[in-house]
């Protein structure tokens, strides 16, 4: 089940909510009771996974990314 991140904009502290993607938008209220919260865009899970190779560096073909250039 996927781990939303919450900011509260009273008190300002954050929290994770576990729920269903279905309930993605629903609003979570603040664990010290408080209403006014908004869901953060979290980065987790768009860089790839740990430990995996990354990309490789530099151009792959045209004059400019290949070398050609003098």
């Amino acid at each position: 089940m996927p781990t939303y991140e919450f900011r509260c904009r009273e008190c300002g502290s954050t929290f994770d909510v576990n729920r269903p993607m279905s309930e993605s938008s629903a609003p979570a209220p603040c664990p010290r009771g408080h209403d006014d919260t908004v869901k953060l865009l979290t980065m987790a899970g768009l860089a790839g996974k740990a430990g995996a190779p990354a990309a490789p560096a530099g151009g792959g073909g045209g004059c400019c990314g290949g070398g050609c250039c003098g």
